[in-house]
């Protein structure tokens, strides 16, 4: 059975019409994920089928566990995002079963690694992002029932696409609740900087620069 409606595929259809080149969605799974990896993997079938530009590979996060150390990827289902027919690695990633509000954050990083959708930053943030010439980690802990969540996911995207040293994962937190526990996820949507600054909620693009340098500072 289907996981996708008709009127939702029709949708994804129209959205994805203008990709400029191909995506290879890469999915590691783990029987210890159990239906999580299943169902992700059903989706993600049913997404790229939707478009030719479009092509799914399924690894294992055990068996395949050089390639995920390669692309920075412990968790399963985790899905990451490439570019191009040289599979460009953008550092656009989700863990979890990008479901309910959250698909919108899994289409919008499809349009994103497939340039049908650019960053659009702002001046201030794109200057800053010059700036930044170490590895960053923004981690985005969501859940599929928070119609907040996605923009907060996509401005970490945005941030990553734009700058080769910054990787985003947005990270459904139900799935992963010993994250939740480690990082204090009271509520949702949350970012973390390096595990340096907290961000609660979904903010502008603005506080979003300002906590980008705040984590700078910490760093340093």
């Amino acid at each position: 059975m289907a996981l996708m409606q008709e009127k939702d595929r029709q949708a994804v259809r129209e959205a994805f019409r203008g990709l400029q080149h191909p995506v290879e969605l890469v999915l590691f799974t783990s029987a210890d994920s159990g239906e999580y990896s299943e169902v992700t993997q059903e989706l993600l079938q049913e997404v790229v089928e939707l478009n030719p530009l479009l092509r799914l590979n399924v690894y294992d996060l055990e068996k395949d566990g050089a390639y995920a150390a390669e692309l920075g990827v412990d968790k399963a289902p985790g899905i990451v995002f490439l570019s191009g027919e040289e599979r460009k690695d953008n550092g656009i990633r989700f863990a979890g079963l990008p479901s309910g509000y959250e698909f919108a954050s899994l289409i919008e990083a499809i349009r994103l690694a497939g340039g049908a959708t650019q960053p659009d930053l702002q001046p201030a943030t794109l200057s800053l992002l010059e700036t930044i010439k170490a590895p960053m980690h923004l981690q985005v802990f969501v859940t599929p029932t928070c119609p907040y969540c996605p923009r907060a996911v996509v401005m970490a995207y945005r941030l990553a696409l734009a700058n080769p040293y910054i990787t985003a994962e947005g990270i459904e937190v139900t799935e992963f609740p010993e994250l939740g526990d480690r990082y204090a996820v009271m509520g949702v949507p949350k970012t973390v900087i390096d595990d340096l600054v907290h961000i609660e909620g979904a903010v502008p693009e603005g506080m979003m620069v300002n906590k980008l340098r705040e984590a700078i500072a910490a760093a340093a």
